[in-house]
This record gives C-alpha cells, structure tokens and sequence, in this order.
C-alpha cells in the first residue's frame, strides 16, 4: 500500500530578519550584497588650505631673437648721422649774407666787435674767443662751404658731437691765444695800429684743427703719414713769404695742435688700425 505524497511546501526565502531572529549572526559578502543607499561613508582627510603662492611658469631658455642685421645696421647710422655740423655750416652762412647786407662802416664795426684781435683781448673782452667763431668776413664759397661741411661732418660722425666740438674749440682758441700772446708785446697799444685793431673772425682755426686730427684717423700708416706730412706742409708754406701775416701763423699752429690731439688722444679713443 503506498504512502500518499506529501505536498510541496515551497521554501522561504531567507532575510536578515529571519536569521535575527533564529539567533544566528548575520553574514554578508560584499561581493553579492548590495551597499545600502544611505550607508554613511568616513569623513574625507580635511587638507589645510595652501599658503604658500602657485608655482612660476618655468623661464624660457632660449636668447631673444636679435634683431636683423639690417634694421640694427640702419638705427646705427641713423644715430651716426651729423646734425651739429651742418647746423654750424648753414647759421654761419646764413650770418654771412647777413651782414653782408649792412652798410660797410656798421658791417666792420660788428665783425671788429667780435674779433680775437689784441686790442679785445688785451681790454678783457675774453668772450670773442667764442663769438669769432660764429661769424665769417664774407660769405663762403660753395666749394669751402662743402669742404667745411665734410670735414666737420666726418669728424662729428667718427667721434660723436661733443669731441668734434671739443677739437674745434681746442684749435680754435688755442691758436687765437697763441697768436695773441706772440702779437702782444709787438703791436702798439696806444693808440693801437692796425694789426692791435684787425678784424679776426671765422672759422679757420677750427677747420685746420680737426683736419689735423682727422689725418691721424687714417687706417694706413703710409696714408696716415702723408696726410700728417702734406697738411703741416700746407701751413708751413704761408708763414714762409714775405708777406705772411698772423693769421698764416695761425693757422700752422691750428694744425699742429690737431695733430697733437689726434695723436696724444689715439685719435680720440677710435685708435686707427695698423696697416700697411
């Protein structure tokens, strides 16, 4: 005889409340149980707030770009250019044609007034030493108006404003008060000859000057020499005829002491190079 069956009874799932309250721990794996939506997660390491200030961008060490070779070769000569000498050359001629155009009697008065004669010097009148220089007898031919500019602008160019002026003036009142000195104790003071009274102005003086020193800066000792050698020949020459003046003496000392500058100065610090 056989036994009935017994019927299924479907088996209950099994929660944590169940096995609470059978009295059995609860176990659990990570892997299969699902985290809590509301589980409560360790507070984070707070981080001090920083002091100190960000980091520098790291310096570049690559040189700036130069600049091109032909803007840099351009701003050069721009500021190499005279500006002083041909300012000088177009005032003392425009002063030239100036004074030209007073009458004879006035227009001597003036240029006597401001020359480096014994009778101005020998009464104090030191400032013609200055003003000579400002005013010429006549108006300058073009040709000496060129060679003036291109002397006085060569020499501005190769040692800038304040040392071409510098061996101007230096030649120019350095020769008046030589020849000065040497006319002295020659001329009659009382009442004053000629020579004590000459009109004794332009710009002479300062020119042999800085041609003397401008000799020196040749870059070939033979040229160098030739042109030392020629220019002092030039003023030699007038001082001895018979008819020479103070101004011929003048103008040989005007040279020499160009001569001396370029030399005692290595040709105002701008040495020339040796070649032969």
């Amino acid at each position: 005889m056989s036994r009935p069956e017994s019927p299924v009874v479907p088996k209950s799932p099994v929660t944590s409340e169940s096995v609470v309250a059978s009295g059995f721990p609860a176990t659990s794996k990570s892997s299969t149980s699902p985290k809590h939506p509301y589980a409560s997660k360790p507070p984070a390491a707070a981080t001090p707030p920083s002091t100190s200030e960000p980091p520098a961008a790291p310096e570049s060490t690559h040189a700036p770009t130069p600049l091109s070779p032909v803007v840099s070769s351009g701003s050069s000569v721009w500021r190499r250019l005279p500006w002083v000498a041909p300012l000088y050359v177009v005032a003392i001629g425009v002063g030239a044609y100036a004074a030209a155009r007073l009458p004879g009697a006035r227009r001597a008065e003036l240029l006597r007034a401001h020359s480096t004669n014994v009778e101005n010097l020998r009464a104090g009148r030191w400032r013609t030493l200055v003003t000579s220089a400002a005013f010429i007898e006549e108006p300058l031919p073009l040709p000496y108006s060129a060679a003036l500019l291109v002397a006085l602008g060569t020499a501005e160019a190769r040692w800038g404003p304040r040392r071409a002026a510098g061996v101007f003036a230096v030649g120019h009142i350095g020769a008046s008060l030589l020849v000065y000195a040497g006319l002295r104790g020659r001329v009659r003071a009382d009442p004053p000859d000629a020579t004590a009274r000459a009109i004794d102005v332009g710009v002479s003086y300062g020119l042999n000057a800085t041609l003397g020193a401008l000799a020196l800066t040749v870059p070939h000792r033979g040229a160098r020499t030739a042109a030392t050698a020629g220019l002092l020949a030039l003023g030699i020459r007038p001082v001895l005829r018979p008819e020479r003046t103070f101004t011929d003496a003048g103008h040989l000392i005007a040279i020499a002491l160009g001569v001396g500058i370029g030399a005692g100065r290595g040709a105002l610090r701008g040495r020339p190079p040796e070649r032969r």
